[in-house]
């Protein structure tokens, strides 16, 4: 061993979003002189920058260089103890690597976040939104969900009503909201009302949003039923009223004239009724009709197909096929939400799944794919709409991979709002995808996605942040020995 190290100090403490610097010294103890070249290993290597990357020592002579550490304000910074080593090579003897090792403990802090999916929901009897608690801190968050409306309106169901979050997890709470009074006539009601998200010590959380409480019966049919009701009233009210007294005097003068209103007796000596004379001649028979005793069948020679007939002309005519039905794409279903909704945003989406084929198309949240099958995805179809276009990868298996990673093997896909996007493959071989890039807006939007990753469970729901830099938001696993199922997506 020619060279001697030490970290000053070995162990450091640096804050999220914060930096801190740790001095590497070394010496050359051998007899020649040597350059030495300097790389970080391990989990903080990402966030760990080395100055100078090299150093020229004569034997004998002592240098050092400066490791800065500087972990972003993520869930990806673990709290807590997190060793790290810098990896040093000599040019003249690159056999004699030494790697010293240190310890840097980042402190936790806690984020959370928490979104109304979606804010607005309507209904006669009951409205089911869901709420979308993220955490985006770096340690495990226990929280409570609670519900709250001015006026005591609404009654609240939530379940869960308590959930525990892993550090860039999130937790889905559905919620079910019920009116006290049903509105039976006239126009819809807007009901604000807050879910409060509480954690122990700290200020709660609260996410409002809006039910919006229909009547039962439409106005126009309310004041239909009023109108009648009212004239059915005025109608009996007049029939008492003004009921006409009808008396006959024909039961009067019958009985003084002494007649009986009974029909008359027939006489005795009435004569019966004669039957029918044998020698009327009987109707004549219609055309075509057989006559007794065989006579229409001797009459006119043998019936057979007109001239000029379809049959006898065309030889049984020719077969119309069919139209076939075009196939539903996410460009077809988001173009009938954006005739419906012209200025909302919407995305709809279906997956290819191997052996089985398109999914249905889902739209704004709803799932495509199939849930634990274990089949995995080749190919994702996504369009949007209110978003200036949609643009996505696809991050594929790699059968070469040494570091247990995919690989994005093709171009981006761009399309404006309303058209197709394609990534991945329909090809019977085709490999199947760990997960795929997307973005809207030219990376100016913000989309939202949750996924079912093979032998794991739904990924929380994670959004891309174009105000903080993140122009695109990843779906899925980067494991090279996974692959996703089936996805959700909002814009």
């Amino acid at each position: 061993m020619s060279l001697w190290t030490s970290l000053e100090p070995a162990s450091a403490t640096v804050d999220p979003g914060g930096s801190t610097t740790v001095r590497l010294r070394l010496r050359n103890t051998g007899d020649v002189v040597d350059e030495y070249r300097f790389e970080a290993v391990g989990s903080l290597a990402p966030w760990t920058t080395v100055e100078p990357q090299s150093l020229r020592l004569y034997p004998g002579t002592t240098g050092s260089v400066e490791l800065t550490f500087a972990p972003p304000r993520t869930p990806d910074a673990t709290a807590g103890p997190n060793p790290y080593a810098v990896r040093i090579t000599p040019t003249e003897h690159p056999e004699a690597t030494t790697v010293p090792e240190g310890n840097l403990t980042i402190t936790p802090f806690t984020e959370v976040r928490a979104e109304l999916v979606p804010s607005t929901v309507k209904g006669r009897f009951r409205g089911r939104p869901k709420l979308a608690v993220d955490n985006v801190g770096n340690t495990k968050v226990t929280a409570s969900v609670s519900g709250s409306d001015n006026g005591d309106q609404l009654s609240y169901d939530i379940r869960p009503s308590n959930v525990q979050i892993e550090p860039g997890r999130a937790a889905f709470v559905e919620t079910t909201l019920k009116p006290r009074q049903i509105i039976w006539f006239g126009s819809a009601e807007q009901r604000p009302y807050t879910l409060a998200v509480q954690r122990s010590g700290v200020t709660p959380l609260d996410v409002e949003g809006t039910y919006v409480q229909r009547g039962f019966l439409p106005r126009w049919l309310a004041v239909c039923l009023s109108v009648s009701m009212a004239l059915a009233i005025t109608f009996v009210m007049l029939w008492i009223g003004y009921k006409p007294q009808v008396r006959s005097a024909a039961t009067e003068q019958l009985q003084e004239a002494g007649v009986s209103n009974l029909p008359p007796l027939p006489s005795p000596t009435a004569e019966a009724p004669k039957a029918p004379s044998a020698d009327i001649p009987a109707p004549p028979a219609a055309a075509g009709t057989q006559q007794p005793g065989g006579a229409g069948a001797e009459a006119g020679p043998e019936a057979g197909p007109e001239e000029g007939s379809g049959a006898g002309a065309g030889g049984g005519g020719s077969e119309e096929q069919e139209a076939e039905a075009p196939e539903r794409t996410a460009a077809t279903a988001v173009q009938q939400l954006a005739a419906k909704d012209p200025t909302g945003r919407h995305i709809c989406y279906r997956v290819f799944t191997a052996g089985q084929g398109w999914s249905d198309v889902a739209c704004d949240g709803d799932t495509a794919g199939t849930v634990g099958g274990g089949a995995p995805i080749t190919a994702v179809n996504t369009a949007s709409s209110g978003t200036k276009g949609t643009s996505s990868g696809a991050y594929i298996h790699n059968p070469a991979s040494t570091d247990g990673a995919g690989q994005y093997r093709d171009p981006w896909q761009n399309a404006a709002d309303g058209i197709d996007v394609h990534v991945g493959s329909t090809e019977k071989d085709a490999p199947h995808m760990l997960g795929f890039a997307l973005s809207v807006d030219g990376g100016a939007g913000t989309v939202c996605h949750t996924s079912y990753v093979h032998n794991d469970t739904w990924l929380g729901l994670a959004c891309d942040e174009p105000g903080a830099g993140l122009t695109f938001t990843y779906v899925g696993t980067h494991d090279n020995n996974l692959w996703i199922e089936a996805i959700k997506l909002t814009v």
